[in-house]
């Protein structure tokens, strides 16, 4: 039986479950290489170092909420308030699956979130963008009033910070956030009404 190919998308997966069993400041090379039965150098032969092996984990990592969410953007269904709600919902419960699913992995990608900031700044410059478009749709469509849309979508993200911030992952929990969430949704999408 011939061995399965080393690719870096399962040196990822392996990191991953390294990162869930010992977390970021015990995990290393050495445990992905061990887990994978192969040598480290191996490993290394598709990420030059450490540091680069655990950035390439943590935009895999936020990359699934960003392609749930683009699929949203280019959906041809619903008005720009529906889609614009759509798309924070689903933000939310992304990121408050992610943390109550699976505590220790959330934990770990907080504390490597914070020590990457390529990866941070790339999804929080997507997901932006993402809002950046409804926001221009609904314009378009005569659905939202906003002279300048990308700040508009900068102001929606900061104003919705609470339900997508892990931050503030202990609060996504109260029996009364998703009252609290549909409170500010329906306060924004009214701030944007022609």
């Amino acid at each position: 039986m011939t061995p399965e190919t080393l690719t870096a998308e399962r040196i990822l997966e392996a990191t991953e479950e390294v990162l869930r069993r010992y977390g970021p400041a015990k995990a290393t090379v050495v445990d992905v290489a061990r887990l994978l039965g192969v040598s480290h150098g191996s490993v290394y032969r598709h990420f030059r170092t450490k540091a680069a092996l655990r950035e390439a984990v943590t935009a895999r990592w936020l990359s699934r909420t960003e392609a749930a969410l683009q699929a949203i953007v280019d959906g041809a269904d619903g008005a720009g308030p529906e889609k614009l709600r759509g798309w924070l919902w689903t933000l939310f419960e992304a990121k408050r699956h992610k943390a109550g699913d699976d505590p220790e992995l959330f934990a770990t990608y907080t504390v490597l979130a914070g020590e990457h900031s390529g990866a941070v700044d790339s999804h929080l410059t997507k997901l932006t963008g993402q809002l950046t478009r409804i926001v221009e749709e609904g314009v378009r469509a005569g659905e939202f009033a906003a002279p300048d849309p990308a700040g508009a979508a900068g102001a929606l993200f900061v104003a919705t910070a609470r339900f997508h911030d892990p931050c503030y992952a202990p609060q996504w929990q109260k029996p009364t956030i998703d009252a609290e969430f549909t409170a500010v949704a329906d306060l924004l999408l009214r701030g944007l009404k022609p």
